[in-house]
């Protein structure tokens, strides 16, 4: 596993700003908007692409564009949809898939209620978005779904991490013939007894949403 924790004062700074219980559910979405869109640019840097001829207003020149098969962006179910804009910007051309998990709230481990995903991923590279890496199952799970339909190439886009969530994902993809990498804005200190990351910033989706209780 390739971790990349982006050390950028704008990101700290829009993190701050999440974590703090003070932040509205709007202002929580426009901030999360935001700080994937920056870290969406770095964990895009080994995108697919090849060279294209194109004509300026002066002269012929060769540029790049993106390769195909295009992209697949997989948010998962619920609160990864509150990062695709941040990434759908970005690359815009690139699909989108699906993936539904809940974790049971006394194992800690997730199930897969629902899933998009084409059916044939064979030379795909995906971008998994996942607010926050807590235990590692969700992430876990949908890794395993898109390596079994034969994606090649996965990279994940995390909030926040847990070391004991980085533990298992580390684990779990050391045995993979496919490059995985991680891209964080932090890699936080713990997790509590009801797996919730420490200092974190809450239930992620709840606060996107707006449907804590």
């Amino acid at each position: 596993m390739e971790l990349l924790a982006i050390d950028h004062p704008l990101i700290a700074h829009k993190l701050t700003l999440l974590r703090s219980k003070t932040t509205d559910s709007a202002t929580f979405r426009r901030l999360v908007d935001e700080l994937v869109a920056l870290l969406a640019y770095e964990a895009t840097r080994q995108v697919r692409v090849e060279e294209c001829a194109i004509e300026t207003p002066l002269t012929e020149t060769v540029g790049v564009t993106l390769s195909k098969p295009r992209p697949l962006v997989v948010p998962i179910l619920r609160a990864g949809l509150g990062m695709l804009e941040g990434i759908s910007r970005l690359i815009p051309s690139a699909e989108v898939g699906f993936v539904g998990m809940v974790r049971d709230e006394t194992t800690l481990e997730p199930f897969t209620y629902a899933e998009r995903l084409p059916k044939d991923l064979s030379g795909r590279q995906c971008y998994v978005l996942d607010p926050m890496l807590a235990t590692g199952g969700s992430l876990g799970g949908t890794i395993q779904f898109l390596v079994d339909r034969g994606a090649d190439d996965i990279t994940a886009i995390c909030l926040l991490a847990a070391p004991e969530g980085l533990r298992r994902i580390d684990q779990m993809t050391r045995h993979l013939e496919v490059p995985f990498r991680l891209v964080v804005a932090a890699v936080d200190h713990h997790l509590n007894e009801v797996g919730y990351i420490v200092p974190g910033l809450g239930d992620a989706g709840d606060r996107l949403y707006g449907l804590a209780e």
